[in-house]
């Protein structure tokens, strides 16, 4: 009796580990946003939602952007040729008050922003979720314990960022150290041919010789080759031409985590196949699309220790040229 009691006891071990090796990971996706919000953040959401279905491979919960974010009046007007002293003084007159409208309700909207993330990004909250990914958010994020957050990645978790992920948490060197680089400026949308530097990485191999992606290309600083797994990148300025080294994507293990980061992802036609199917605002064809989902599918994987893929750092090749 006792031998067959130990038996049965294995038996419902083996069932369990393998439904825990077999059940899909729990993903959070951030994509609240305290600077400029992307109208691609939905098409985003939608999409990664749909990977995480068709492949299998993982669900998502969401922490969505708080309701009431008010519009940046943006630049100071400049006078125009042949414009009137009087006339810009008006149109001065008339920013002023709107940078002060807008300081003021923002300086509301941050309170309810900082109220928001206590209440769901608590650690003890967030702890349980295998990974997270950080769709297009950008600015302070004002989590209740950033330090905290990112020993949780340290400590295991996968991390994952697309676009402005890269233009979040600019004064948190934790995070930007965590990442492997911060955004510094871009120029006009362009389309760009990425060198592939690992095309056997699960992020890297969807990606064929030759392809190419209209997007908004990032400029970096803070990003040393020395210390990430390079996966895409330019051997010429995207808008300019000259030569120099500017990064695209790469990964990275984290203490006993993985990060995984593109900054492709600005454009709804970069995310969706469908998005305005057969009209003029497509710059990127259906396939172009379907590449970068199997693209940051690939990334997400490979970060949640779904699949195998180097990740051995400066595998940078030095011909390329300096970093930019």
């Amino acid at each position: 009796m006792i031998r067959r009691s130990f038996f049965t006891l294995l038996a419902v071990l083996a069932a369990v580990t393998s439904y825990a090796a077999d059940a899909p990971k729990k993903l959070l996706v951030v994509t609240v946003t305290t600077g400029f919000r992307h109208s691609s953040i939905e098409t985003a959401e939608k999409v990664l939602a749909e990977l995480g279905k068709s492949s299998g491979a993982f669900t998502v919960d969401y922490v969505h952007q708080p309701e009431g974010q008010p519009k940046n009046p943006g630049k100071a007007p400049e006078k125009k040729p042949n414009e009137t002293d009087e006339a810009f003084k008006a149109k001065q007159e008339a920013y002023s008050k709107a940078l002060a409208d807008y300081n003021t309700a923002n300086a509301v909207w941050n309170d309810k922003v900082k109220a928001y993330m206590a209440e769901h990004m608590a650690i003890e909250k967030i702890k349980g979720y295998d990974g997270f990914i950080f769709a297009n958010t950008t600015g302070d994020l004002q989590f209740p314990d950033r330090d905290g957050f990112v020993e949780l990645i340290k400590g295991g978790k996968a991390f994952v960022a697309m676009h402005s992920g890269g233009d979040t948490y600019h004064p948190f060197r934790g995070y930007v150290d965590m990442l492997g680089g911060e955004f510094q400026t871009h120029k006009a949308q362009v389309e760009v041919q990425p060198v592939l530097h690992d095309p056997a990485h699960p992020a890297t191999k969807p990606v064929p010789a030759g392809w190419r992606v209209f997007d908004e290309i990032y400029l970096f600083k803070n990003y040393d080759p020395a210390k990430v797994h390079a996966l895409m990148g330019l051997n010429s300025h995207p808008n300019e031409g000259t030569p120099g080294y500017y990064p695209v994507s790469w990964c990275k293990e984290f203490g006993k985590g993985k990060v995984f980061y593109t900054s492709l992802g600005h454009r709804e036609d970069v995310w969706d196949p469908t998005w305005k199917e057969g009209t003029k605002d497509r710059k990127n064809s259906p396939e172009i699309a379907k590449t970068y989902q199997e693209h940051i599918l690939g990334g997400i994987k490979w970060a949640l220790g779904l699949v195998e893929g180097d990740a051995e750092i400066g595998n940078l090749k030095a011909e390329l040229g300096p970093v930019k």
